[in-house]
C-alpha cells in the first residue's frame, strides 16, 4: 500500500473541544504495512535521533522511579505486573514521536519549541481523555494483580524467596498461568482502543469516543496483521523489560515513529468521511 501523502487538519485554537465526529473512513491494513511502518520508524528514529532518544531516556527514566519506589516500600512482587502495564501508557508517551514524524512527513522543520508545543496543546483535545482512560486501565490492572497475587500466594510468600515460590510451588505456577492470561485479555482490549485513536487524536480534532469506535474497527477488519502487531509490540517490550527498561530508550521511538506510519496507512485522509 503506498504511503499517504495528503496532510491532516491543523491543530484546533487552544481550549476548543472536540467536537463530535463522523468516523474516519479505515483502509485495509496488510502484513506488509506493518512491516513498512516499522521500517518508516526506524527511518525516522534515524533522521532525527534527538528527539527519539529524549522521549526514550524520558520514559526509561520514569520506570526506573518506578522499580526504585517499588524497592523502597518493601513491594519488589509488583515490579513484574506493573512493568508490564507500563506498556499500556507507552502510546500517550509518544505523542511527542507522532509530531516529529509528521513534520518528517510534510517536510517542515524540526525543532524543540515545536516538537514540545505539540506536546503541550494535546491538553486542550480530546487526547487527554484517552489518556485518563489508559491510566483507568493501568490502575484498575495493578489491583487485578494485587488480588491474584495475595489470593494465590498470601502474605507471608511476599518475601526473598518470591522467585522460587512462583516456579516450584502449583501455587505460584497457576498464579503466573493466570496473571499473564488476564493480563493479555487486558492488554489486546487497551491495544484495540488506542492503536489508532491516539495518534488519530493528535491529528485531528475529534472526540475520543469516535476514535477509540474507529481504532477498534481497525482492529476487527485485519485481525491478522494488527495481532502481528500487538504480538511484536509485546515482544519488544518485554526484551525492553529484561533490560531492566534500557531498551525503552531505543523501543520507545521506533515504535512510536511506526505507530504514526501505521495510523496513516490505516485512515484515509481528513476530509473523506463516512
Amino acid at each position: 500500500m503506498a504511503d499517504p501523502t495528503t496532510s491532516s487538519m491543523n491543530a484546533p485554537a487552544a481550549g476548543r473541544p472536540a467536537q463530535a465526529s463522523k468516523a474516519p473512513v479505515t483502509r485495509k491494513v496488510l502484513i506488509e504495512d506493518i512491516v513498512g511502518s516499522l521500517e518508516q520508524g526506524v527511518r525516522d528514529f534515524r533522521a532525527a535521533p534527538q528527539f527519539g532518544l529524549f522521549f526514550g531516556i524520558a520514559y526509561a527514566a520514569a520506570g526506573w522511579l518506578i522499580l526504585a519506589l517499588l524497592w523502597h516500600f518493601q513491594m519488589p512482587y509488583f515490579a513484574y505486573p506493573l512493568a508490564m502495564g507500563f506498556a499500556i501508557i507507552a502510546p500517550f508517551a509518544a505523542t511527542g514521536l507522532y509530531d516529529v514524524s509528521r513534520k518528517l512527513e510534510r517536510g517542515e522543520k524540526l525543532d524543540w519549541p515545536g516538537v514540545l508545543g505539540a506536546v503541550g496543546g494535546t491538553r486542550h483535545r480530546d487526547l487527554r481523555w484517552m489518556a485518563l482512560v489508559t491510566g483507568f486501565v493501568l490502575i484498575l490492572w495493578m489491583d487485578i494483580a494485587a488480588i491474584l497475587t495475595f489470593a494465590f500466594l498470601g502474605f507471608k510468600s511476599l518475601g526473598p524467596d518470591i522467585i522460587k515460590e512462583l516456579f516450584t510451588t502449583p501455587e505460584g505456577l497457576i498464579f503466573l498461568i493466570l496473571g499473564n492470561a488476564v493480563g493479555a485479555i487486558i492488554a489486546l482490549g487497551v491495544f484495540s482502543i488506542s492503536v489508532i485513536s491516539f495518534p488519530l487524536l493528535f491529528d485531528r480534532d475529534i472526540d475520543f469516543v469516535t476514535a477509540m469506535s474507529t481504532s477498534v474497527k481497525v482492529v476487527l477488519e485485519n485481525p491478522r496483521p494488527m495481532i502481528a502487531w500487538c504480538a511484536l509490540i509485546a515482544l519488544l517490550v518485554m526484551v525492553s523489560l529484561m533490560t531492566v527498561f534500557v531498551g525503552l530508550i531505543f523501543v520507545l521511538p521506533v515504535l512510536g515513529h511506526a505507530t504514526w506510519h501505521l495510523y496513516r496507512r490505516a485512515i484515509k485522509p481528513d476530509g473523506d468521511v463516512a
